[in-house]
């Protein structure tokens, strides 16, 4: 591949290369680059948006360049500080080590485990002697380090920020160093902590790594990052129906948001799919293939094909859920108001959420449109209600 084709492909997807003259030198030698990146394992289970990293390290394994997969086991313990405004708390080993184990497990959905170098950052910071973490803070200033984002935003409005944290981006860099990486792959929260690995490296005598930004995926809103806390991620390990049904209910405009991070699609492909829907094509079904692919990759084909023919039994034809929650809630001498159930019901937020559903007419009780506001449910009564695509209950009212 020319080298103006490979850069236009190693740039899909990335936020910023630095220093991207630097890499097309690299490129240029012909050898095999050692590229990195890191996941401190602070859950058991990875998201879709960890997957953007893990798919650009794909991208490099198949041009032929040699992938190291750092599992932060010491990191983790320390805790990356990264966009906190609170001192997180440390991890024990035994939470540490159990969370690396589904790690290993689920990234080589994506990578080929027999390409993929996997590491420990425990392998040489666990026998770092307290006179060796002291020679590694002597390389960085307070001052440098308060140039970070969150670090002077805490210091600034009277947060704590504890002397521990400032180790992380150093430990962070010291892993180039160790593995004299030449490449090393992080989120844009993370360009901090990856240019002190190029200065630390420079400091070695070691050529310093290019860095390369990979965008936040939003979450299932379109709006925060994905994130398990807000509950508004795609789990690599979620079940084919529900990571299907997850990704049927992104928005249109995020469809390609999530084709451009998470589809290994050609461009080419991904533009002719965008053509066809500004040609009057219909944009769920776009969606469906774009399901079926990520589906397909953590499962089977066959199974994103079943979970296809699910979603249209489920949604399209009007079929129930398999489980859904049963609630209880208590009415009046006449019953309770629609808004009063979907609200305590837990299917809305709130009764002003409630009725702009039902303005919406996304409100549906036993399969039928609500388009009364002021619908009374009588009492002894159980139902199955409906809020949208994906909510549903079996209520009875008392």
């Amino acid at each position: 591949m020319k080298i103006d084709a490979l850069m236009e492909e190693i740039r899909r997807g990335t936020e910023e290369i630095l220093v991207e003259e630097e890499l097309v030198e690299k490129l240029k030698k012909g050898k095999p680059l050692r590229i990195k990146a890191g996941f401190d394992p602070t859950a058991p289970d990875l998201h879709l948006g960890h997957t953007v990293l893990i798919n650009k390290l794909r991208q490099f394994q198949e041009l032929g360049h040699e992938i190291i997969f750092l599992i932060g086991d010491f990191t983790g313990m320390i805790g990356d500080p990264t966009g906190k405004n609170v001192t997180r708390k440390p991890l024990t080993r035994e939470e540490v080590l159990q969370n690396s184990k589904t790690y290993e497990n689920q990234v080589f959905k994506i990578l080929d485990p027999q390409k993929t170098m996997v590491v420990f950052n425990s392998a040489w910071m666990a026998s770092q002697s307290a006179a060796d973490l002291i020679k590694l803070a002597s390389r960085q200033t307070v001052a440098r380090m308060l140039e970070r984002d969150d670090f002077e935003q805490r210091y600034k409005g009277g947060q704590p920020i504890a002397i521990h944290e400032f180790l992380y981006p150093l430990i962070q860099g010291w892993d180039s160093v160790e593995l004299k990486a030449d490449v090393e792959l992080g989120g844009t929260d993370q360009k901090f902590n990856l240019l002190v690995g190029r200065e630390l490296q420079k400091q070695e005598g070691q050529p310093p790594q290019t860095i390369i930004t990979m965008p936040i995926l939003e979450g299932l809103d379109g709006i925060q990052k994905m994130s398990k806390s807000l509950d508004n991620y795609i789990g690599v390990s979620d079940k084919p129906k529900e990571m299907f049904g997850k990704l049927m209910s992104v928005s249109d405009d995020l469809m390609w948001r999530y084709f451009e991070l998470l589809s290994f699609r050609p461009l080419e492909e991904i533009e002719q799919l965008r053509q066809g829907v500004r040609d009057g094509g219909n944009p769920r079904d776009v969606k469906v293939e774009l399901a079926k692919e990520i589906v397909s990759r953590f499962h089977s084909r066959e199974e994103a094909d079943q979970a296809e023919l699910d979603f249209i039994n489920q949604f399209r034809r009007g079929a129930l859920p398999d489980e859904m929650d049963e609630v209880t809630v208590i009415g009046g001498e006449s019953g309770i108001a629609i808004a009063n159930l979907l609200k305590e019901s837990g299917l809305s937020a709130t009764t002003s959420d409630a009725r702009r559903m039902i303005r919406q007419k996304a409100v549906k009780i036993e399969g039928d449109k609500v388009e009364d506001e002021k619908l009374i449910i009588s009492r002894a009564t159980t139902q199955v209600v409906q809020v949208g695509k994906r909510k549903f209950a079996r209520v009875t009212v008392q």
